[in-house]
């Protein structure tokens, strides 16, 4: 199955259900189930930022699977999209009019009892037995 690596808090945030978008500088044509794996690198002025949310943050570890649906390149009009999402979680891309990257649309989040294992860049593969 395919994994994505994402950084902490972002990676809880959507196992939560509170952040539907992951964004990455690189497009993809896949679509289809995914693992969400909490990186071991945080983000600490995120984890201030987002902290109202109460959330706990694993490191090194599959945390979620869920559904890439979509990939939508990141422009003004989405941008606006954003906003009425999530302003809070979403700010950083919001107000970064120089990324120019893509968001990928994850749904279907199912939690799974945490996997630890080492993340990889890009989108990966591991065997779920």
């Amino acid at each position: 199955m395919k994994v994505l690596t994402i950084k902490q808090p972002y990676a809880s945030l959507i196992r939560s259900g509170i952040k539907k978008y992951e964004f990455r500088v690189w497009k993809t044509n896949y679509r289809g189930d995914i693992l969400i794996h909490a990186g071991k690198s945080v983000d600490k002025d995120a984890l201030e930022e987002f902290k109202v949310y109460g959330l706990d943050y694993p490191l090194g570890c599959i945390i979620a699977k869920g559904r890439i649906t979509d990939v939508i390149k990141v422009d003004d009009e989405f941008r606006e999209v954003l906003k009425k999402e999530n302003y809070l979680v979403y700010n950083h891309i919001i107000n970064d009019k120089g990324f120019n990257g893509y968001a990928f649309k994850i749904e279907n989040i199912e939690i799974v009892n945490p996997i630890y294992l080492n993340g990889q860049l890009g989108l990966w593969n591991y065997d779920l037995k």
